[in-house]
């Protein structure tokens, strides 16, 4: 029997050119480039970065003021209470707001109304908003916690509605065929689907709104981002450099609670096998 001839090598085609990646990476680099233009980057200062944090570091935290940690903490504490009440009174609005949001919901006609307040609200910092609302509460916290407030109902909203939507349609139609109004199938159609996920986000944003606390108080809106900028302005490095580790220590405190909270909700509750029938016998839900 003759043996069988090789068979010819088989060509591969050419990989075919990706156009679109080439045209989405030309335009980043172009704007990349014409970014770093226009604000007029000082590279060579990146050079003379690191002395400079070493003499800053230095000057900060070679002779700390020990007496004035009791004040900074007291003032960490109001950004913190800043925040939490900011969240809780954004929570109050975005929430139901967040319903008339969810196109699977409404119409969306009031669907694209209620999304565009979102984006309103979300455009402004809450720095400009701390700047407006301390002309009429002057300078205190109530001007930071407002900024906080209503600067968050964007970002709040925004993340809410999303959730909704994303809602599984068994526990809406259920409600629906059992003759459910339409307040019933929001209550039992819908909360109990979105509740631990919408918790779970407002305890981050409450994280996200440490920081923007302290930084409130750099235009006289309360909390310990006033001293901080003070000290700093004033030269007092002392001071600054504890106000910024009293602000660390805190930040990491608060984020290591609200996460660990925060995971359990979505986790949800763990039930013990054996409890769970000594339950069901004492209900007589075994035989």
């Amino acid at each position: 029997m003759s043996s069988m001839s090789a068979s010819p090598p088989v060509e591969l085609p050419s990989k075919p050119r990706d156009t679109f990646k080439i045209v989405v990476s030309t335009i980043f680099v172009v704007l990349f480039g014409w970014s770093a233009i226009s604000v007029d980057i000082k590279w060579s200062r990146l050079l003379e970065a690191p002395a400079d944090m070493y003499r800053l570091f230095k000057a900060m935290y070679s002779d700390i003021p020990w007496d004035e940690l009791s004040r900074l903490i007291g003032l960490m504490w109001d950004s913190i209470a800043m925040a939490w009440v900011g969240t809780l009174i954004a929570a109050v609005f975005a929430i139901p707001l967040s319903f008339l949001a969810a196109e699977n919901l409404v119409g969306r006609p009031v669907a694209w109304v209620t999304r565009q307040v979102f984006n309103v609200l979300r455009a402004v910092p809450e720095v400009i908003l701390a700047l407006l609302f301390v002309p009429m509460f002057g300078l205190s916290p109530m001007a930071g916690v407002l900024a906080i407030g209503v600067g968050s109902i964007g970002s709040l909203g925004k993340l809410f509605y999303e959730i909704i939507e994303n809602i599984e349609r068994g526990p809406i139609e259920a409600t629906d065929a059992v003759g459910a109004s339409r307040l019933q199938r929001l209550r039992w159609g819908v909360v109990p689907q979105v509740a631990p996920e919408l918790t779970s986000f407002l305890l981050y944003r409450f994280e996200i709104n440490i920081r923007a606390s302290s930084v409130l108080g750099v235009v006289g809106a309360g909390g310990i981002g006033g001293v901080l900028a003070d000290t700093v302005r004033f030269k007092e490095y002392g001071v600054a450099g504890l106000a910024l580790i009293v602000v660390i220590v805190g930040t990491i405190i608060v984020d290591t609670i609200s996460g660990a909270i925060r995971r359990r909700i979505v986790a949800g509750r763990t039930i013990d096998i054996g409890e769970a029938q000594k339950y069901a016998v004492d209900t007589g839900g075994l035989s």
